[in-house]
């Protein structure tokens, strides 16, 4: 059974202060995400996970031959030598790009939670991303940066890697990539605040449209401690800055 999501209001324990700089965001009050992590925004993800073997087949030949109607359109012949196993080997890579559809946050977590006193910032910076542009299905690719700070629990420095690595591993835009982390951290881990960075590059700026090769976009997601203080918000922003120089 799919547990749904809901973020503590961290608010709840803590009036209103001239330290606290943002309200807490309205879109973590009911986050659209279950604790499989499979339905945001997606309503076909359970059923790829659970394909037969007969399924993925079926799945795998339909998608081949899209590719080969796409080489058509485009005036390409697909029977040629250098085409003839592209859309197959398009196919297998398509799913690839997209594995993060059969992986869920439960499965991923395992029992990498411990028990731990400590409350500082753990910061892991510069992990790479690989993701693609829902809107033209060409890549956008860069770096997240990823902070807690504890709540009497830690989790596994890997499993922050994995949870980046299983939403990028979608369709996506970039800032939901970002929220879909902060939110899955701050509902498995109850910690004191969330923070997540992503910089990165979309190939649909460089080779179409505006054509900008050298555009950067940057989002941020901040929850809890990051969000309502400036001084913690300014620190992490600080320490993964200097670690980039």
């Amino acid at each position: 059974m799919t547990r749904s999501l809901s973020h503590r209001n961290i608010t709840a324990s803590h009036p209103a202060s001239p330290s606290l700089s943002r309200p807490d965001s309205p879109y973590t009050v009911n986050p659209p995400i279950d604790f499989d992590g499979l339905s945001w925004p997606s309503v076909g993800a359970k059923a790829r996970k659970e394909q037969t073997l007969e399924e993925q087949q079926a799945t795998m030949e339909k998608l081949s031959g899209a590719i080969r109607t796409i080489l058509e359109c485009v005036g390409e012949d697909p029977d040629r030598e250098g085409l003839r196993l592209t859309p197959e080997r398009y196919a297998k890579a398509m799913l690839y790009f997209t594995k993060g559809y059969e992986q869920n946050i439960r499965d991923i977590i395992g029992g990498a939670i411990f028990q731990e006193d400590h409350d500082e910032m753990v910061i892991v910076r510069d992990l790479e991303i690989h993701s693609l542009c829902e809107h033209h299905l060409v890549p956008f690719l860069g770096k997240m940066h990823i902070g807690y700070i504890p709540n009497g629990k830690v989790l596994g420095l890997s499993k922050l890697a994995r949870i980046a690595e299983m939403f990028a591993r979608r369709l996506q835009v970039q800032e939901r990539l970002t929220k879909q982390v902060a939110l899955a951290l701050s509902e498995v881990l109850r910690p004191q605040g969330v923070a997540v960075v992503v910089e990165s590059k979309h190939l649909c700026m460089v080779m179409r449209g505006v054509e900008k090769t050298t555009a950067i976009t940057t989002t941020s997601c901040m929850l809890g401690r990051f969000r309502q203080s400036a001084k913690t918000r300014e620190e992490f922003m600080k320490l993964i800055l200097h670690g980039s120089r």
